[in-house]
């Protein structure tokens, strides 16, 4: 209703007279009337606004001029949705090209092993049944056999040390308790003090040699298995890297001899290419595990003659000493091989607990 007034008291025509003054308006009140009527419609919404504040969720934009019609009003809460839409699908949308580009990697990956493992699995099976041939290095295989059949012996060896060790030690131990039992009765037996003490006093010396012999077979125990269980495992672990190279290498190359045999359409071109790449590649693998296995077998060679010689050496002087009963000599075998043993009262594990 307010619209209506203010726009017919807007299109009324004010007659003027000569001297510029303005003539009488019949239709003077009902202009008054409007402005009053849009003044205190005016006030209303001031004092509104001012009770209930801007809610920032619901303030417009007008596109147009003031006064504009209700047409180019647009909600700034549209506007928000609008642009947090479009984020959250820009995000899905990088989050799926990413997840995209991993599935492509990992298939890709399941791909290659795929075809290396098939080629593999079909060499393996000619080699089996003499279908196929296989690259033989004459010396470095004998080499290999060598180690293998060493390091069995050599295990036999650590494992009859390990027994030698726990059955001295319960020897030790009731040597210790029979000591004891003889010191008791040295005590308790005036008529055969004597007796029970010499007894005592025998088993305590047999009791502390055999100590210091255990410290000795225990180091003998420890050389053995840090060749066997490291050194020499290690160098088996390279050999078995070796045939796998090995291996993958024959099945490439027979891969390529199939095809160079085959017609020699663009196609098959193609493929020949690729997979004279692929030998190359296997090729120089090959030659490098080949390498490593040369200069470690050597290495090793020579590590175990130095490591045996010493661990024979103590294991041998050792045990003739305590048989023969010259505690000087045990002693002095293990300060010569700087042999540490463990202090009385220690409350660190025992050798044996170490085991």
């Amino acid at each position: 209703m307010t619209d209506s007034i203010m726009s017919k008291a807007a299109t009324m025509e004010i007659p003027i007279n000569s001297n510029g003054d303005t003539g009488p308006l019949p239709e003077d009140d009902s202009l008054e009337q409007a402005a009053q009527i849009q003044w205190s419609l005016d006030e209303k919404d001031l004092q509104q606004v001012m009770v209930s504040g801007p809610n920032l969720n619901e303030t417009s934009i007008v596109s147009g001029g003031y006064g504009g019609t209700a047409e180019g009003i647009i909600p700034t809460s549209s506007i928000k949705g609008a642009n947090m839409h479009h984020s959250s699908s820009s995000q899905s949308l990088t989050a799926e090209e990413v997840s995209r580009g991993v599935a492509v990697e990992k298939f890709d990956i399941m791909k290659k092993w795929s075809i290396n493992t098939y080629k593999c699995t079909k060499q393996m099976i000619s080699e089996r049944f003499g279908r196929g041939s296989r690259t033989v290095d004459l010396e470095l295989e004998a080499q290999i056999e060598v180690l293998r059949d060493t390091k069995l012996k050599y295990e036999n060896i650590l494992r009859l040390a390990r027994a030698l060790t726990n059955h001295f030690y319960n020897m030790v131990q009731t040597q210790h308790a029979l000591g004891d039992t003889f010191a008791d009765l040295s005590q308790k037996s005036p008529e055969l003090q004597d007796e029970f003490g010499y007894n005592a006093e025998t088993q305590k010396l047999l009791c502390k040699n055999g100590e210091t012999l255990l410290g000795a077979i225990n180091f003998f125990v420890s050389g053995i298995n840090t060749l066997v269980n490291k050194t020499m495992e290690d160098t088996l672990m390279t050999i078995k890297m070796y045939e796998n190279a090995r291996l993958e290498f024959d099945a490439y190359r027979a891969d390529l001899e199939e095809l160079n045999m085959g017609p020699r359409d663009a196609a098959t071109l193609a493929r020949i290419d690729t997979a004279q790449q692929q030998y190359q590649i296997h090729k120089d693998k090959y030659e490098r595990l080949r390498s490593d296995v040369t200069i470690k077998l050597k290495f090793l060679d020579e590590n175990k003659v130095k490591v045996m010689h010493k661990q024979l050496l103590l294991f041998h002087n050792a045990i003739s000493a305590y048989f023969a009963g010259n505690q000087q000599q045990l002693e002095q075998t293990l300060k010569q091989f700087n042999v540490q043993l463990r202090p009385p009262g220690s409350d660190k594990p025992s050798w044996l607990e170490e085991q």
